[in-house]
């Protein structure tokens, strides 16, 4: 009896997933293996940490999506070593119990973590958005803070609980920047008696010297327009210099400023997963000044053509020579292309190396407004918002969850609400992460729309 060809596939993100749906009907045994059960959609978290979703409405049952892929398994363990001359990985289980996993094909697909750029000890006091984790906790810290300011006698005080800074003006900083001023503006507006929430200070601190820098000129200028039309205050040409429990200090033209606020949020950037430097000890690949992957045209590394990288941890380039971004649609397309990849090996016909095809990026701000490039057309306002919506609930995973996301947003956009407004830990907005009681509520965390 012939042996299956058995392909071991590392993260269940966008690369990962589809990677593994993709190969549903090619004669091979995969294995699915992530840290987490879910699949998680990670564009749309920053709806989490301002209670417009649930976590359950963005995130999926990995076992759930591919129950009717009778050739995929699914396996909860962290990866901590690879052997590539016995085709082995070093898997650390739940339990913590070291195992080996075996494979012929590998698909490494473990996507990046927050970047502070060398000064990670800014992590405590500016929390990224990246996890389910990171959501609620960044959700139970902006609702703490209107909480903590109705009952604080210090106008001071109040003001620095209602003070917000968001560190990046990329499209996941654009979207919390934006989606937070009409929290304050819209959504709170009648639910404090000793405080205005359309008081709170919202500040988007980006280095460039314009919002969503990787899009064209007018795209950017209209983001800016809409950011300010909510009030939210736009620091272009500021360099980050220092962030301690309550502040943060800004470098710009005319010298240093101190901005007090009890939340700043990191949304600057991100670097690939630790699973990179594996790669580079022990199966020679190349990494890139920022740890990501080197792959081949086909997605390959060095010496290693049975190893694939996919996702935000490959460093590859596109047609015209320039380097792909990290985001979900390269993920998906690279993950499609290995199990075409793997398909043609087993049949002995070759694939052509992997082209990437750019359908265009977008972002939006708060009601209404949006900004789309889809390269042959580019387009803002109310029409970009309304595609914005039709794209992310056409790449949201599983039809329950498209399903529940529409009709919460629906519901928000007739009363301006946000169902999802659950503080679920016990927060003291002073003083680093490490030093705060932290405390899960015994709360169900699905809202659904009343």
């Amino acid at each position: 009896m012939t042996k299956m060809h058995r392909v071991t596939i590392v993260g269940g993100g966008f690369g990962g997933l589809h990677a593994a749906l993709s190969l549903k009907q090619v004669p091979v045994q995969v294995i699915l293996i992530d840290q987490r059960n879910f699949h998680l959609f990670q564009p749309l978290l920053y709806q989490v940490a301002t209670g417009g979703l649930s976590p359950a409405d963005i995130a999926s049952p990995l076992r759930l999506v591919l129950s009717r892929h009778h050739n995929v398994s699914v396996v909860l363990g962290e990866v901590v070593g690879i052997d590539p001359v016995r085709r082995v990985l070093g898997l650390k289980n739940q339990d913590g119990a070291l195992t080996e996993q075996p494979y012929d094909t590998l698909v490494v697909s473990t996507g990046s973590r927050h970047h502070y750029f060398g000064n990670d000890v800014w992590e405590p006091w500016a929390p990224g958005l990246k996890s389910i984790e990171d959501a609620t906790t960044i959700r139970s810290r902006l609702l703490a803070a209107f909480e903590y300011a109705e009952s604080e006698p210090d106008p001071n005080r109040v003001r620095s609980y209602l003070t917000f800074v968001v560190v990046g003006a990329g499209p996941t900083g654009v979207e919390l920047a934006g989606t937070l001023a009409e929290l304050a503006r819209d959504t709170l507006r009648h639910d404090f008696r000793r405080i205005d929430p359309a008081n709170a200070r919202i500040v988007i601190v980006e280095r460039a010297d314009r919002v969503l820098s990787s899009y064209p000129h007018r795209l950017s200028a209209r983001a800016h327009k809409s950011l300010e039309r909510l009030g939210v205050e736009v620091r272009l040409n500021s360099t980050v210099l220092q962030i301690q429990s309550g502040l943060v200090i800004l470098k710009e033209s005319f010298g240093e400023e101190t901005i007090r606020a009890e939340n700043i949020i990191w949304a600057a950037g991100v670097k690939p997963s630790p699973l990179g430097s594996l790669l580079a000890q022990h199966a020679d690949a190349e990494l890139d000044s920022s740890g990501r992957v080197v792959v081949k045209p086909d997605l390959t590394i060095g010496n290693h053509p049975e190893i694939l990288v996919i996702g935000d941890l490959a460093f590859c380039f596109d047609r015209n020579g320039r380097p792909l971004p990290a985001v979900a649609p390269v993920a998906i397309q690279q993950g499609k292309y290995v199990a075409k990849l793997i398909r043609g090996r087993l049949t002995n016909r070759p694939i052509s190396p992997f082209r990437y095809r750019n359908f265009g990026n977008m972002a939006t701000i708060g009601r209404h407004a949006a900004v789309v490039d889809l390269g042959w057309i580019k387009f803002s306002g109310y029409a970009a918002w309304t595609f914005w919506l039709f794209v992310h609930l056409m790449y949201l995973v599983g039809f329950e969850n498209r399903l529940l996301v529409l009709v919460q947003w629906a519901w928000n956009y007739i009363t301006h609400n946000r169902s999802a407004r659950l503080i679920t830990e016990h927060v003291r907005l002073t003083g680093p992460r490490a030093d705060r009681e932290t405390q899960r509520l015994d709360v169900s965390d699905r809202a659904r729309p009343r």
